[in-house]
């Protein structure tokens, strides 16, 4: 390295890593590199260092995007911009480097800036990148680019974000040739899967692998009182974590969702008496009050307006540098080996130190994941979804982008494409298909004007149509569909502070004077005006929680499989509470274990029904749509199913009539017609459908001059074009992406396909007089779908006892089991708007960082 970064590494104290020298070597050759690195392993100092040095012999003030980082999240784009004001200031290269973020949250003013002077490093996100690709001036802009930094690559590759940055990195290598990658991650379960996309059109990448750091120290914690048998916010877990976070110096909180998030803040400000400063971060909130909650974390807890604790879901769970942060507590299973170990990172972030984390588990199953999950990271068994091949849909939209940037032949256009790694395998068919609806729609849709976004020149060059086409594309780019949402302020009028964001659906529900819990506030809704929530304080005991659509991430395929080895395997029970292995033991009595490599079926009576009981272990998602084929095959055989519950542990179908063959119910023929029927009549196609048009431009998110479409035109509109694609079209572009989107995720095919091949071999049927111990959870889950008042709670709680006591094959509930039956009524109390449990004293006013 040149003498001045020698000496700032020196008088900084520290040693140049070899896998850093790795990647400043392969730059220097001119090849693409993917770092493999554990968390505090100096993975993104690595990353720029090519770039410095690079810049360091640069004219002060020299012109022109040299390096583009890109992260999946703005926030952290944000924080590495503060993180390189250090060492660009010890160095004296402040002034001759500028570092510059390009998010959503740039302000216009700066964006106009930085197309006329752009800064030499340019730290943006998949979304922001497309639109700047989108420009007509987008050639000048990066015709000195020289480096693309990707930032988290595992946390891109193979999701439809990735599919966009995949064809941005393909742009840029049509504009700026002589670009090279560098790729950083932590967390691989496939290297070879990951270099392919992060190099070029010269091959893979080359891999650097990093010394393994010091392993984490994750613990689980348990509620003080006794462990729940259903529920999955976590919230009786409240008092323990906050013991946690008092006896630790920064905690970050993670959650699975947007809703437990809310919730758990709510819960522990109740008991809260010695007001530590504790703030909520997730992605609906205001982004001034996200960055306040940054900046406060930065300065560590022991800094005048620090922080003790912070509730986050994962906006903060990727690559950010909070050195200060002494533990990380996971509420709710982690859902993946892959996912633990990235939110554990965020704990000390150095990689010769352990990073501390606890587990709190939120049910009994729950207990056995984190177990599991725990094991998984002792063993190094990474977890990940595999790269598939790109959405067509992501394709047409930049097909639409690229075109606004300036005219380009379809030849040389299908050639570039082929040069980004999900599409590689792209057929010229589905090439010409996808180019052909943004064009005119295709050919059921051809008539219609308002399709018409493209035409292409007697010379073969493709353009936009208008003006209007263009404006329409750069305000519908992104590939993450959400519910439209409207801006919560409080006070009335223009002069309210704007807290953030809910859903539009959750606003409509609310009647003025309703309560509800939003920046972990208690509002009260006054009205709408103007799409914007007006809201004032409120002291309420029973207020709503936003729901927010996704955020859940299922059970991965490889934490699974090691839950259904412990479960089936006694001497692995040695790490799970008494509570626990006792729940085990009482299981073996009366039933049989789930087997490691099969499938148990449980069939009893119940109240005048019969319940069948899978313990399938393969997710939420293939679940759902197992539960859903299983009606279907049940209402044939004349079993009259009342309904289903999935969970990602158990599914469990209920009829009215006992089924004569439970194992043909799952011979894998399931999947044939009977599946084919299923998607087609049901409306899960729709709303997969619906989110493949607005990616791929059909129907406009935001459109101009307006305040943009309520969730229900945007509805009407899909179903209506989905409608006239199947009757004319069927094999219409978008209809082929939708049946591949929805066979990858909300049905997940490919595990369901697994368990059936499972059950074909190994599947075991036990015929019970009633329910067995390890049905009580989803059991609990039946219940909760009907809880909507007190009544309903007491009619659950006389469930969960006589639940208790018929697993035991027992007459009546002894008082331990009625202290856990009143906890899990009690957890549905705060998740169904009724009064909590326990009031405490006083509330303390929650902290807000000024």
């Amino acid at each position: 390295m040149p003498p001045r970064f020698r000496d700032w590494f020196a008088a900084r104290g520290w040693v140049v890593r070899g896998h850093q020298l790795a990647v400043l070597a392969a730059a220097r050759a001119g090849e693409d590199v993917l770092l493999v690195a554990p968390t505090g392993g100096g993975k993104t100092l690595a990353g720029f260092l090519p770039s410095l040095i690079e810049l360091s012999d640069r004219v002060a003030g020299e012109a022109g995007v040299h390096t583009v980082y890109v992260s999946p999240l703005k926030a952290l784009a944000t924080d590495i911009a503060r993180n390189l004001e250090a060492p660009l200031g010890e160095m004296g290269l402040e002034g001759v480097i500028r570092v510059e973020t390009r998010t959503g949250d740039t302000p216009a003013g700066r964006r106009a800036r930085q197309a006329v002077s752009p800064p030499q490093i340019l730290l943006t996100t998949p979304e922001s990148l497309a639109l700047l690709l989108s420009r007509e001036d987008a050639g000048a802009f990066f015709a000195g680019l020289r480096r693309v930094v990707i930032d988290e690559a595992h946390a891109l590759a193979g999701t439809k974000r990735g599919d966009q940055l995949a064809l941005c990195l393909a742009r840029l290598a049509t504009i700026a040739p002589e670009a090279r990658r560098i790729g950083l991650s932590a967390t691989v379960p496939d290297r070879a899967r990951l270099a392919a996309y992060v190099g070029s059109g010269r091959g893979a990448a080359r891999v650097v692998v990093a010394p393994p750091g010091a392993p984490p120290r994750i613990g689980v914690l348990l509620p003080q009182a006794h462990i729940p048998w259903a529920g999955r916010m976590g919230l009786s877990g409240a008092s323990a974590v906050l013991e946690a976070i008092a006896g630790a110096g920064m905690t970050i909180v993670f959650v699975n969702t947007r809703a437990q998030a809310e919730l758990l803040f709510a819960a522990l400000w109740r008991i809260n008496e010695a007001t530590l400063p504790i703030a909520l971060h997730h992605g609906s909130l205001d982004i001034a009050q996200r960055r306040r909650v940054e900046a406060a974390m930065a300065r560590g807890p022991s800094a005048k307006g620090g922080l003790r604790a912070v509730i986050a879901t994962s906006s903060l769970d990727l690559g950010i540098d909070w050195g200060a942060v002494d533990q990380v507590i996971q509420v709710g299973a982690p859902k993946g080996v892959s996912r633990l170990l990235q939110r554990t990172g965020r704990a000390n972030h150095r990689m010769d130190e352990a990073s501390a984390a606890l587990l709190v588990p939120a049910n009994r199953f729950e207990v056995l994941e984190c177990h599991a999950a725990i094991a998984g990271v002792a063993a190094g068994e990474l977890d990940g979804d595999p790269i598939v091949p790109g959405g067509l849909d992501v394709l047409a939209q930049h097909l639409l982008l690229m075109a606004c940037a300036g005219p380009y032949q379809v030849e040389a256009m299908y050639e570039e494409v082929r040069g980004a790694q999900p599409y590689a395998g792209l057929s010229r068919r589905d090439f010409d298909d996808v180019l052909g609806f943004v064009e005119h729609g295709g050919y059921a849709l051809a008539q219609y004007e308002r399709y018409r976004k493209l035409f292409v020149d007697a010379g073969g060059l493709v353009h936009v149509r208008s003006q209007m086409v263009r404006r329409q594309a750069r305000m519908n780019v992104g590939t993450i569909v959400e519910a439209p949402v409207l801006k919560v302020r409080l006070g009335r009028g223009r002069g309210g502070v704007t807290l953030g964001e809910i859903e539009e659906g959750f606003a409509n529900m609310l009647r003025p004077g309703d309560a509800f819990m939003f920046a972990g506030r208690r509002l009260r809704f006054v009205g709408m005006h103007e799409a914007v929530v007006e809201a004032v304080e409120a002291s309420a005991d029973n207020p709503l929680v936003p729901a927010y659509a996704g955020g859940r991430h299922p059970l991965t395929s490889g934490l699974a499989a090691r839950v259904r080895r412990m479960l089936h395997d006694p001497s692995a029970w040695g790490v799970y509470p008494e509570a626990v292995r006792e729940w085990l033991e009482l299981q073996r009595a009366h039933s049989l274990l789930p087997e490691a490599d099969g499938l148990l079926v449980e069939v009893f009576p119940r109240h005048g029904q019969v319940f069948i009981v899978a313990y399938a272990f393969e997710g939420r998602h293939a679940h759902q749509t197992l539960g859903m084929l299983l009606t279907r095959r049940l209402d044939r055989a004349g079993a009259m199913p009342r309904g289903f519950v999935a969970t990602d542990y158990v599914v469990a179908v209920w009829c009215a009539a006992q089924p004569d063959d439970i194992e043909g119910l799952f011979s894998e023929d399931l999947l044939g017609d009977e599946l084919e029927e299923w998607m087609a009549e049901s409306s899960m196609l729709r709303r997969t459908f619906r989110n493949v048009a607005v990616v791929a431009g059909l129907i406009d998110r935001q459109p101009p001059g307006g305040e943009g479409r309520t969730r229900r035109q945007v509805t009407v509109s899909s179903d209506l074009i989905y409608d006239v694609l199947r009757r004319h079209q069927p094999d219409h572009v978008l209809l082929r992406a939708t049946r591949a989107e929805a066979a990858g995720g909300l049905t997940d095919i490919d595990r369901l396909a697994d368990l059936l091949r499972r059950a074909s071999g190994n599947l075991r049927v036990v015929r019970l007089e009633h329910v067995s111990p390890l049905a009580i959870p989803v059991m609990l889950d039946i219940g909760r779908e009907r809880v909507g008042s007190e009544a309903d709670e007491d009619v659950l709680l006389g469930e969960t006892e006589t639940l208790i006591a018929e697993a035991e094959g027992r007459i009546a509930p002894s008082e331990e089991e009625l202290v856990v039956a009143a906890s899990v009524a009690a957890d549905y109390r705060m998740l169904s708007r009724t009064r909590d449990p326990v009031r405490p004293r006083r509330r303390p006013r929650p902290f807000r960082p000024a």
